[in-house]
């Protein structure tokens, strides 16, 4: 491995920075001190070596047999929040909530991003959004190093974003994202983010460990084929439908109170985790014919 001035850590288990708590470990975890310690790193990797970026491990299974890559985790020194005018800078390591509730002190509003689990390079990546709003109509640009180790700037239109999704190459890390936000009343933006945690906490498994929602709703499906018979759908609702609300293997749940979120409810492995989702997968389309997609992201071996 090149020289590095933050931490390198061969053989690393990840299960403790997963939401989850599931899965193997890492050939090294890489956790730079700065910008300038990621670049060099990454300059001097070998090609050959994988690189997986990890957030917070909100939205991920690590599969038991671990990852055979270098994963770039950023600390510290990535979740700096900055407000001046009408645009909110943050690190990617700053957790969305904070970024939120940082804007609305400022009068600026990013309320959408408060009840996201995770870090801001994650819900970038994913085009993260909630109550009508995403990453993409707020998004200005991002800060970026790619896998041969150079910084560059990229305006929000170089992502694509579309739901749930980017095409940002997948060992490209971000590392800091400037927000457009209309501005608001502190007052008032605070208030919306309390009645945004109420109808979370009264509707999802907030106290269980999961990973956010499971899968992808099925929007724009049509069980006739028929253009005029187009209608969204909700995953939790086909979930209920092929009656796997509540559907337990080993440790793993889908939840009773929001049958959309897959959680470890006690001494799960991955391979529970995800073989349960396979299984719901399955009975969703054996009942309605719908392929439901993953919203988690799987890595590694089994």
């Amino acid at each position: 491995m090149p020289p590095v001035r933050g931490r390198l850590t061969p053989n690393r288990n990840l299960s403790d920075l997963t939401w989850l708590r599931v899965g193997g470990p890492a050939d090294w975890l890489f956790q730079p001190a700065d910008v300038d310690d990621l670049c060099n790193f990454l300059k001097a990797l070998p090609d050959e070596i994988e690189v997986f970026p990890m957030g917070v491990g909100s939205n991920l299974i690590v599969r038991d047999g671990g990852l055979r890559a270098v994963v770039i985790r950023l600390g510290r020194n990535f979740n700096t929040v900055d407000v001046a005018a009408d645009k909110v800078t943050a690190g990617a390591a700053a957790l969305d909530a904070q970024v939120a509730k940082r804007a609305a002190e400022a009068g600026l509003d990013l309320t959408f991003l408060r009840t996201i689990p995770g870090s801001i390079g994650g819900a970038v990546r994913m085009n993260a959004g909630c109550y009508g709003t995403y990453v993409a109509d707020r998004l200005h640009e991002v800060e970026v190093v790619t896998r041969s180790g150079e910084k560059e700037i990229l305006p929000c239109s170089a992502l694509n974003l579309s739901y749930r999704q980017s095409t940002l190459p997948q060992d490209w890390i971000i590392t800091k994202a400037v927000f457009n936000a209309p501005t608001g009343a502190p007052e008032a933006l605070n208030a919306r983010m309390e009645e945004q945690l109420a109808k979370r906490d009264a509707t999802q498994p907030t106290k269980d460990r999961s990973a956010g929602s499971t899968f992808r709703n099925p929007a724009g499906f049509s069980s006739t084929g028929r253009a005029d018979d187009v209608h969204d759908l909700k995953a939790w609702k086909v979930i209920d439908d092929a009656g796997m609300r509540g559907a337990r293997r080993g440790g793993a749940q889908m939840s009773e109170k929001h049958s959309n979120f897959l959680i470890n409810a006690g001494g799960a492995t991955a391979t529970d985790l995800e073989g349960l989702g396979e299984e719901v997968r399955k009975k969703v389309y054996d009942s309605s014919g719908i392929t439901l997609e993953w919203e988690i992201m799987r890595i590694g071996e089994n």
